[in-house]
């Protein structure tokens, strides 16, 4: 476990390593950096190669990817509630690692109830093709459940635990940069069954339109059966679940907006006009806005500006994570109502 300075989140838990880059969000990635520096941590165990090298052009992936024994347990051992950010150095989706390793991830995250495991990826085709899989012989649900109970039957007696898919403790989440990757991966996100959806606008590199994602309605019921099995009654007035057959609540599809600009030495711009746009499109809707971080380069248009007509905003802090420095409008953080997203859709 690493306490964690990301602002979103309490702790960090790598239980993988390693990554390859997939858009220009990843271009100055700091968990890259991270790895090519620390070369004898991020050194795989079996092995010994390494996961990230640094190069005359900069710190690159390897593409070794890898599930760490020594560190799948950790939360087991965590007894107070905490956020925890799964993977900060990895992607649990990526697409080196095979299924049975993030079966043994998520059976870990069904036995620790008292957590909420928070998962962020760029690969949303495999989260939504593993994350689809009915329960049932052969399926990754079915197979996450029979991890919980051979391998931690004592555990599982012990909670009481009552199975649910996908699970109600995981919040599944894509980063996006621009309007481009917002296009391409929130759809899938919200075809994805999870317990709270959620995007990271981060780095935000250019304007993205969210109201169409974030304007789009679901309705879920207490049982935590997906929407997709909902149906209208006759009268046509409410949907009620095929399942348990009481009318369901209706909620956006997205709980949870995160922005922030790009940190670090070679880091992007960051207009600040894209950030109040996120917000006003999550206020308008009744989600959860988030704002980490300003970056080290946020700005705002201005007529009278010289030059290219930006006029920087200047902060102290490095990374532009100082509220104190921000302008008032922006000094949002807020976290999704657990107890309006539902337990699972």
């Amino acid at each position: 476990m690493s306490k964690s300075s990301i602002e979103w989140t309490d702790v960090t838990w790598n239980p993988v390593r390693g990554c390859s880059r997939v858009s220009p969000g990843c271009v100055n990635c700091y968990a890259e950096r991270m790895a090519a520096r620390n070369l004898r941590e991020m050194r795989s165990p079996t092995t010994g190669e390494p996961f990230a090298i640094m190069t005359p052009s900069g710190p690159h992936w390897t593409g070794k990817v890898e599930l760490i024994e020594s560190k799948l347990e950790e939360p087991l051992h965590w007894r107070e509630p905490r956020r925890v950010f799964v993977n900060s150095m990895s992607d649990l989706f990526h697409e080196s690692l095979p299924d049975e390793a993030i079966d043994r991830v998520l059976a870990v995250a069904a036995l620790c109830p008292q957590h909420t495991l928070q998962v962020l990826t760029k690969r949303k085709e495999r989260m939504r093709e593993y994350m689809a899989a009915a329960i049932g012989a052969g399926h990754r649900g079915d197979a996450v459940a029979a991890l919980t109970r051979e391998n931690f039957a004592w555990r599982w007696h012990k909670l009481g635990m009552q199975w649910a898919w996908p699970l109600p403790n995981v919040w599944l989440g894509v980063s996006v940069e621009d309007q481009a990757t917002a296009d391409e991966r929130i759809p899938l996100l919200l075809q994805t069954p999870a317990a709270v959806r959620f995007v990271s606008y981060e780095p935000a590199l250019g304007p993205v339109n969210f109201t169409p994602y974030i304007g789009h309605r679901t309705y879920r019921c207490s049982c935590g059966w997906h929407e997709t099995q909902l149906d209208l009654n006759p009268e046509g007035r409410d949907w009620r679940c095929l399942k348990c057959l009481r009318v369901c609540q209706e909620f956006p599809a997205l709980d949870w907006l995160i922005v922030g600009g790009e940190s670090g030495p070679k880091a992007r711009p960051f207009d600040l006009a894209w950030a109040r746009s996120a917000r006003d499109a999550c206020r308008d809707a009744g989600v959860a806005f988030f704002m980490k971080q300003l970056g080290a380069k946020p700005y705002e248009e201005d007529e009278n500006a010289l030059g290219d007509g930006r006029d920087t905003v200047k902060c102290r802090d490095r990374k532009g994570g100082d509220m104190s420095e921000w302008p008032e409008g922006l000094r949002v953080r807020q976290f999704p109502d657990r107890a309006k997203a539902g337990t699972g859709r």
